[in-house]
């Protein structure tokens, strides 16, 4: 059958996390390149058909860059925290490479969305030389609304990006799951479509899709400094997507499915030879 049960998906993620941590740092930083690209390919596409329709229709066609980063197995940071991090949790990996890992990964996604952002400043722009208007100008009031409209509200507007940025990684984390739920091609992608619709079309927090929209906004002219940036989104967002990612998606399932306790026998029950003293 294509469908993969729950305690084997566990399994995969385990088995997937372990994999990933070991990988080389080379191919985490081009892997992560990649995926930064992608995802920011993915959102000005989501950004344009907003424009042109509505906004379900933008969170509609968002998935198709995770659907890519997925099936070519690259690496994402926000996925990362769940799969990656248990294998720490199950013992598999040290706590210390693990973090290492992350670390590379969300190096890698911030040069490709930065790279990403700069070739498409050119394109909007007509290399500067055209002020930005469209899809430009909504990418500025984007970037604005990411970061100097929750410094407005101080410590509730940086609670407010922490708190959508656990509420995001918890569907994005759950498509990377969903994928591993179909052994084909097809299901894998209408499983993993699901979870990143539903996060994208409530407007909630993801770090990397912010590497992508708040630098390409600076470079549009949005009125946003790199501590703006920093203080008021990426860091309360990146912090939020672990915990909505590790704790909500990855260490639950693990919990509930957890392999070395799905392999365990069932104990027999005892039978009245049993509960009988042994005769001499």
């Amino acid at each position: 059958m294509d469908y993969i049960k729950p305690v084997d998906v566990v399994k995969t993620m385990v088995s997937a996390g372990d994999t990933k941590a070991g990988l080389a740092i080379k191919d985490l930083l081009i892997r992560g390149f990649l995926s930064g690209a992608l995802l920011g390919f993915a959102t000005s596409l989501a950004i344009t058909a907003t424009a042109q329709t509505t906004p379900i229709v933008g969170a509609i066609v968002f998935p198709v860059g995770f659907v890519m980063i997925v099936l070519l197995g690259l690496e994402l940071v926000t996925g990362s925290f769940a799969v990656v991090s248990l294998a720490g949790v199950s013992g598999k990996r040290p706590l210390g490479q693990v973090a290492n890992n992350l670390a590379w990964v969300f190096l890698g996604n911030l040069l490709g969305s930065v790279a990403y952002g700069a070739l498409l400043w050119v394109v909007l722009t007509n290399c500067g030389s055209v002020a930005p208007t469209g899809i430009a100008a909504n990418i500025v009031a984007i970037a604005q609304a990411k970061t100097t409209a929750y410094a407005a509200h101080g410590s509730a507007g940086w609670i407010t990006a922490f708190v959508k940025a656990i509420l995001c990684n918890w569907m994005v984390c759950l498509g990377v799951v969903m994928a591993m739920t179909s052994a084909s091609t097809i299901g894998k992608i209408a499983a993993m479509w699901l979870p990143i619709l539903t996060f994208f079309g409530q407007g909630f927090e993801h770090s990397v899709v912010n590497m992508f929209v708040i630098p390409t906004g600076m470079m549009l002219g949005a009125k946003v400094t790199v501590a703006d940036w920093w203080l008021w989104n990426q860091i309360p967002v990146t912090l939020g997507n672990f915990v909505g990612g590790f704790l909500f998606t990855g260490l639950f399932l693990y919990w509930t499915y957890r392999p070395d306790r799905a392999a365990q026998p069932a104990e027999a029950p005892l039978t009245a030879e049993d509960a009988e003293p042994a005769r001499a």
